[in-house]
């Protein structure tokens, strides 16, 4: 079946919803990609501004937490502020809709790059966490996993001079502290092996999951298109998608507001706000479903 860029060669790249919903309606199921975009109605900061550049310095590297005890008790320090606002953010509309488009049979699956779990928390089934998910920490000597709730009660038991403090949350569900010495900070070790602990999700510099990155792609070669909502695509392990995607000659779309690394392999951009672009096309494709 040709795109609708095919058929309609003199349309621009940016689209409006009716446009964008004429593409999906013709192939369908969809895989989305979701990205920090369509969290921030839930109250979790985004990375980047409309031009594609960091609003603040990047997130920590996987050498430097592995190598330096400095910057796991920088990470550690603010995570303990911020973790309670991260833990208790709630699904938006944009993961609303998602679900209730899973739930008619559009979407095929979801690929996010967001750690907080809020897609599931609304309701959609077929998640793949890319990037893994902030409510779980792991041990790198054992592998042993704690649900992350329970380590803030050991933070909190080794910092009991810490959990009084405020800030600012921050994506990675830690918060912006400035003008703190970390360095008297406790971290606690693995309770089986005396190993570092670190949060379960894929810090910059550290690799996806072959696994993981293998069950992403198996669901987007099942499906009709790639939808891409809320992500600037500056990460390779969003942009891979697609890359994979336009081999296999599906149509690329995207809900984004702002600059995206590669606006020439989309076949049409709605430059509107995650949540209610999505509820606009759930209420176009699935209207009255609310399950």
């Amino acid at each position: 079946m040709p795109l609708l860029t095919d058929l309609l060669p003199q349309a621009p790249l940016s689209a409006d919803l009716p446009a964008l919903t004429r593409l999906l309606q013709q192939h369908r199921p969809w895989t989305v990609l979701t990205g920090a975009g369509v969290s921030t109605g839930s109250g979790i900061p985004d990375y980047r501004d409309a031009q594609g550049a960091w609003k603040r310095p990047a997130p920590v590297r996987f050498q430097d937490f592995m190598t330096e005890t400095l910057t796991r008790q920088r990470y550690w320090a603010r995570s303990l502020v911020g973790w309670p606002v991260f833990s208790q953010a709630q699904p938006n509309a944009a993961h609303q809709a998602l679900a209730r488009l899973e739930q008619a049979g559009y979407v095929q699956a979801i690929i996010t790059q967001n750690v907080d779990g809020l897609h599931q928390r609304a309701g959609s089934q077929r998640v793949v966490d890319l990037h893994g998910r902030l409510d779980q920490v792991v041990c790198m000597g054992c592998g042993q996993r704690l649900a992350r709730a329970d380590f803030q009660h050991q933070l909190m038991a080794a910092n009991p001079d810490w959990q009084h403090l405020s800030a600012s949350a921050a994506p990675d569900g830690d918060a912006d502290l400035a003008g703190v010495d970390f360095a008297a900070f406790q971290v606690p070790a693995c309770p089986a092996c005396g190993g570092i602990l670190k949060p379960d999700v894929v810090f910059y510099g550290e690799n996806v999951p072959a696994a993981r990155r293998q069950q992403a792609m198996d669901y987007l070669a099942a499906s009709g298109a790639l939808l891409v909502v809320g992500s600037s695509l500056m990460v390779y392990s969003g942009l891979r998608f697609v890359h994979a995607a336009k081999q296999a000659g599906l149509p690329v779309a995207a809900i984004n507001l702002g600059q995206m690394r590669d606006d020439a392999l989309l076949d049409l951009k709605l430059a509107q706000a995650c949540a209610p672009a999505l509820s606009g096309l759930a209420d176009l494709l699935a209207p009255g479903r609310t399950d």
